[in-house]
């Protein structure tokens, strides 16, 4: 199935030295980038994240200190890999929550602009879960009908990704589900744009979810003791709680996005 797109599409894995957004780092990226015109291209690099890798995560996906020792630094690579990015939209396998956010994280730590708004994104694994209440290797083989070989390598995943994806896309456009009040609808389309709505879990503002769209469309809190207020009430009343996010250890970008919210208080 050919998937109709209004700008390039680019579907990423990343591999890093943990799981936390702000302090972990990228050892291994892979993007896969589908042109309007239907054709492909692949841009793989591994990257020096400057710090150690666990143990426990190298055994994970097979990648070591002494792997990365002489690839170039996330900072070197930040301008080509952002230029290769272009204006694309995105799609990943748990990408909503983990590599977009840690992509962005580390381009902001490289001192460039990296900003998703005006960008759509596919996380394929949301679809998956909400079509099929399962992991990447499972997907493989449920939905294209082969083994994941050389699984948590960024490449084999990507590429992976990329054919659930289609396959996705194929085996659900005539399903329909059954919303709350009883009405008929069709959830998996072949519209970018319905797809990322899909895929969203919550309505996040920033990409780790501090900050969610209430059912207004007003950003709040989601987490701590101003949870679902407004964030333009708590920065109006209690300015000091700006300041403490600011100098916390929260992800970069959420300190964008509260900084873009603060200034438009001004």
């Amino acid at each position: 199935m050919n998937i109709k797109l209004n700008k390039p599409l680019i579907f990423l894995d990343i591999e890093a030295t943990g799981l936390s957004i702000g302090s972990d780092r990228i050892v291994e990226i892979s993007l896969l980038k589908l042109n309007t015109d239907g054709s492909t291209e692949t841009k793989t690099t591994r990257i020096n994240p400057q710090i150690p890798i666990p143990a426990i995560v190298s055994k994970i996906h097979g990648i070591y200190d002494k792997d990365v020792a002489e690839a170039p630094t996330f900072k070197q690579l930040a301008p080509t890999l952002l230029k290769f990015i272009g204006n694309a939209d995105f799609a990943g396998y748990n990408s909503n929550k983990y590599d977009i956010p840690l992509l962005a994280e580390e381009f902001l730590r490289a001192e460039l602009d990296f900003d998703l708004e005006g960008r759509k994104l596919v996380d394929v694994q949301n679809i998956f879960h909400f079509m099929e209440p399962r992991n990447l290797s499972a997907a493989y083989k449920f939905y294209c009908g082969k083994t994941l070989e050389n699984a948590h390598s960024a490449e084999y995943d990507t590429i992976a990704t990329y054919e659930v994806f289609k396959a996705q896309l194929e085996k659900y456009k005539e399903t329909e589900l059954e919303d709350e009040k009883g009405n008929k609808y069709i959830p998996v389309v072949n519209d970018i744009s319905k797809l990322s709505e899909l895929s969203a879990k919550t309505k996040n503002v920033d990409l780790a979810g501090r900050i969610i769209y209430n059912e207004k469309g007003e950003e709040v809190f989601s987490f701590g003791k101003h949870k679902d207020k407004k964030v333009t009430d708590v920065f109006s009343k209690e300015p000091s709680y700006y300041t403490w996010m600011m100098q916390g250890d929260f992800p970069l970008y959420t300190k964008k996005i509260i900084t873009k919210i603060r200034l438009k208080m001004k």
